[in-house]
This record gives C-alpha cells, sequence and structure tokens, in this order.
C-alpha cells in the first residue's frame, strides 16, 4: 500500500509540473503574441510619421509678442508647392517664410483665404513635393486613433521635424465656442480629440490616421470660458476642401453667405416635458447641471440623475443653462433628443423624448 501511494504521489507531482509547463508555454505564446502586435502598431506608426514629415510646413511671419506667436503649422497640398494652413495674424505680412522638413527655407504668396473657414492658402516656387491629396481625406468615428503633426511652441525652425502627438478622436459635434471674448467665426463640424494639440504654432497641422489618411486641420485655439480650459479639435478636410479648391483656381478671398437660422418649429421642445430641472441659472453662463429629475418622466427612465453635466445636446457642444435652453427652441416638442451627459469621469449617451399630450394629462394629477 505504501509503495502503491508513493507511485500516485508521483504521478501527481508529474502532473502538476506538466500543468506548470503547459501554462508556461501559452503564456509565453500569448505573450510573444502581444510583443509582435504591439510591434506591429509601432512599425505601422513609425512608418507613418516617416511618410508624414515631409508634407509638413513652419511658417513664420507676423506677431512675436506674447500671444501672438510668428509661427504656425502648415501642411502641403499639391506638388506644385500649394501649403494648407490657418488665416491668422501670422500672414498679415509681405514676408512670409516657409520652412520645409529639409530645412529648406522660402519666402511664401498669400494665394488666397476665407475667413468664416479660418484656413489660408500659400504657395511656393518649388516642385514635385511629397503632399497630401485632399480628395482622399477620410472621415473617421469616435474612438478612432490619430496622428498630430504640428510645429506647437516653435520647437522645429530649421530641418528638424515638426512634433507627433498621438491621440483618439473622442466625439465629432458642432463647434459653439468662445476665443478669449470673442465669437470664433468658425461654425461647422469638429473633430474633439483626446490629446492635448491646442498650443501655440499647432494651428494649421494635420491630424492623420495611424496609416496616414488625412483627417483634418487642427484649428485656431479656443478656450472654454467656463471653465478656462482648451479646447482640443480638427476641422475635417470635407468642410474645408471646397473653399481650398476656389482658392487655388481663383485665389483672393472666398464669400461665404451667412449661415442660415433653421426655422423656428410651432411649438418647441421643453425640459419640463422631459422631467429635467436645472441648476438655477444665476449667472451669465452657469454649467447645465441636473438639479433634480421628476418621478415617473422620460429622463428618470433614461436614468439621469442629480449633478449629471449636460454637454452634448444631439451634435451641438452645449456650454450653458442659456444656451441649451436656446438650442431646445429650435427643436419640434415631440422629437426624439440624444444627451450626452457627465458624471465624474464618465460619460453617458441617452436618448429621451416627451410624452404625448394625451399621456401627460392621464397621468397628470387632479
Amino acid at each position: 500500500m505504501s509503495r502503491m501511494a508513493g507511485k500516485l504521489s508521483r504521478l501527481r507531482y508529474i502532473g502538476y509540473l506538466g500543468r506548470i509547463a503547459v501554462g508556461c508555454i501559452i503564456g509565453l505564446i500569448l505573450a510573444s503574441t502581444t510583443i509582435v502586435l504591439a510591434s506591429g502598431t509601432t512599425s505601422r506608426i513609425v512608418a507613418t510619421i516617416a511618410e508624414v514629415q515631409p508634407k509638413m510646413v513652419k511658417i513664420f511671419g507676423a506677431g512675436g509678442f506674447r500671444g501672438l506667436e510668428h509661427y504656425q503649422s502648415g501642411m502641403l497640398i499639391s506638388d506644385q508647392g500649394h501649403i494648407l494652413t490657418v488665416w491668422s495674424h501670422v500672414l498679415d505680412t509681405d514676408e512670409i517664410t516657409v520652412v520645409l522638413h529639409d530645412g529648406r527655407r522660402y519666402q511664401a504668396k498669400l494665394l488666397g483665404a476665407d475667413a468664416r473657414l479660418e484656413i489660408a492658402v500659400l504657395k511656393i516656387q518649388e516642385e514635385n513635393l511629397p503632399h497630401f491629396k485632399l480628395q482622399e481625406a477620410v472621415e473617421v468615428e469616435p474612438g478612432t486613433r490619430i496622428l498630430a503633426f504640428s510645429n506647437l511652441f516653435n520647437v522645429a525652425m530649421g530641418d528638424e521635424p515638426v512634433s507627433v502627438q498621438r491621440g483618439i478622436i473622442s466625439v465629432r459635434t458642432h463647434l459653439s465656442a468662445r476665443r478669449g471674448g470673442f465669437e470664433t467665426l468658425y461654425n461647422g463640424p469638429v473633430y474633439v480629440i483626446d490629446a492635448v494639440t491646442n498650443n501655440p504654432g499647432a494651428a494649421g497641422g494635420a491630424v492623420v490616421t495611424y496609416r496616414g489618411e488625412l483627417v483634418g486641420m487642427i484649428g485656431k485655439e479656443v478656450r472654454n470660458t467656463l471653465n478656462n480650459t482648451w479646447l482640443n479639435y480638427a476641422v475635417p478636410i470635407e468642410s474645408l476642401r471646397p473653399s481650398v479648391e476656389q482658392i487655388i483656381t481663383k485665389g483672393g478671398m472666398v464669400a461665404q453667405q451667412e449661415p442660415e437660422s433653421p426655422p423656428r418649429p410651432q411649438r418647441s421642445l421643453e425640459l419640463g416635458r422631459l422631467g429635467i430641472v436645472l441648476v438655477p441659472d444665476i449667472l451669465p453662463r452657469t454649467p447645465p447641471y441636473v438639479d433634480w429629475v421628476r418621478e415617473g418622466s422620460p429622463a428618470q427612465a433614461a436614468g439621469i440623475k442629480p449633478d449629471d453635466l449636460i454637454i452634448l445636446l444631439n451634435d451641438r457642444l452645449i456650454h450653458s443653462c442659456q444656451m441649451l435652453q436656446k438650442e431646445l427652441e429650435f427643436i419640434e416638442h415631440d422629437a426624439e433628443i440624444t444627451l450626452t451627459l457627465l458624471r465624474g469621469l464618465e460619460l453617458i449617451e441617452v436618448k429621451l423624448k416627451a410624452p404625448s399630450d394625451s399621456s401627460s394629462s392621464a397621468t397628470r394629477k387632479p
């Protein structure tokens, strides 16, 4: 019996060692797979950076005072030396200098600009240049990983490469922001980026996918006056392309019509019908926090809670209680809306629709 017990004990020990060996082998396989995948992503990023850097330029012009930098970024958009950048004070001079990735310097000519889109097109006398093709630009979804190229803080003055930042597209929304105490001229779609791209000199930089596909152009610095934070965003290329092509073809300033305000419906949606009560609007720009939620309301059914901060109404950024009320004036009373809420550090998206009048009257207490 003792011999049999010894054999069984040895067999269990061998089996235990076998399980350890198998576990180690599986672990090594998984680890090597992870390394290969990480290595593949890194190799793709390195290749994309090498491909994009020659398409970027550094632009120098007017400025040089505190808050008015004399530099910004740009990207080549033709092999004939056309450059897309932002329309800014830097270009308010007869001496605009463009520096290519290899350090070559050129005097650039301002072909034209579109003030409402805040873009400008420059031209240098050179040919056969590596460049982005605007017609090949792509639209991306939230969650897309991107690379942002720009001459932020003027770290590149000669043949040094521009800076590269990794980030993620957080959301595509409509820009309704303020620059200092002034309204921004641009009124259109933007990609909000989860990376600190809003830096001096970064405007005019390029945002691309990991595969090097052009996505957008880094816009001018825009500050949220509610919390003194800066908005990191890029303007989609498809929003800029028609004006860019017109400037290249005809030159000069592009005249844009004033955007028409959407018609107000006869009856607008009201927060009260959704069961949402905001905090008292006592400041000029009171943040739209939820104060409380009515029992049995669509808001309660959707899971909205007190202290939730409303940051998006459909695709519109919301900065204040007043802005939320004004946006609701353009929405039909029976339309379904999407609210994006900030709860702590979590973003929550809910859909809401006001109850019909018959339902409201049926549930109303006598």
